[in-house]
């Protein structure tokens, strides 16, 4: 049977890395592949957009990005990873690791955020070659986490695209006990394929770029419909930011709660026809 026509929680049963396992899981049990990406730079506004959407059950894992929290505190992470055990959802710290194998070793495990340390999942773009895997997963491997390439961008003139996509397909199959899929725009399985290439593979896809509404940025952000996403393009997961709290600082609670809760059921429904 097919990816795309696969439970989650089928796929979670076979899939041999345990944050793509727990990724899959919990995607099933709460009925959400919605990912809510957190861009905002307060550590209040941060955590309370957390709280609010993964209290509801809306979102599954959250997308964070600590580089840009202004005045960032290493107790933020205490209190991240707290809310991650308390609503039951994954942590996917959106660093796009991009530069050699020891380097990126280092900027993962060490530092003031020692990522490795509390994010189930990162992603890096493949730019530097296989280096950069081997350099990550000599330390999230044995702590059980799992990485996502960047093969596609959702920006208007991405430069992933062709051979360059070709060739991060292709450095996943030769990690896949670390490399549990893409950031991408659709499935990836029949990219690059060959004679060694394995009937077994579950490559996610974690898609950015959806929106209900809007159909665009003026920063070259490109969106498509949660149907678009997980229907007709079989991706997985639907990563959503903007479009559930806004640009406003203050967080409007019922506000953020409804709109990921629509969010949520459009990803939910999408896939459910996907099913049938």
């Amino acid at each position: 049977m097919s990816l795309t026509r696969s439970t989650y929680g089928e796929r979670a049963k076979r899939h041999p890395n345990l944050a793509a396992k727990a990724l899959l899981e919990t995607i099933e049990r709460k009925k959400s592949n919605l990912c809510v990406s957190v861009d905002v730079t307060s550590p209040s506004d941060f955590l309370n957009v957390i709280d609010v959407v993964d209290g509801l059950q809306n979102s599954h894992p959250s997308q964070t990005h600590v580089d840009i929290i202004e005045d960032f505190d290493p107790s933020l992470i205490d209190r991240l990873t707290n809310l991650s055990k308390k609503h039951d959802f994954l942590i996917f710290e959106d660093r796009k690791f991009a530069d050699i194998g020891n380097t990126v070793a280092l900027q993962y495990s060490s530092g003031v955020q020692k990522i490795a340390s509390w994010s189930h999942i990162t992603n890096a773009h493949p730019v530097p070659g296989p280096s950069i895997i081997t350099g990550l997963k000599s330390v999230g491997l044995p702590l059980g986490r799992g990485l996502l390439l960047l093969a596609e961008m959702s920006t208007k003139g991405s430069l992933a695209t062709g051979s360059y996509t070709e060739e991060a397909v292709r450095m996943a199959r030769a990690h896949s006990d670390f490399v549990i899929g893409f950031i991408a725009q659709r499935r990836m399985e029949d990219v690059a394929r060959d004679d060694t290439t394995s009937d077994k593979e579950d490559l996610l896809i974690l898609t950015p770029g959806v929106g209900l509404e809007s159909r665009g940025d003026s920063m070259g952000q490109q969106y498509r419909t949660p149907e678009e996403v997980i229907l007709e393009s079989g991706c997985d997961v639907i990563i959503v930011g903007r479009g559930i709290y806004g640009k406003s600082s203050d967080v409007d609670v019922q506000a953020v709660q409804a709109q990921a809760e629509k969010y949520r059921r459009a990803g939910w429904e999408a896939y459910e026809k996907r099913l049938a």
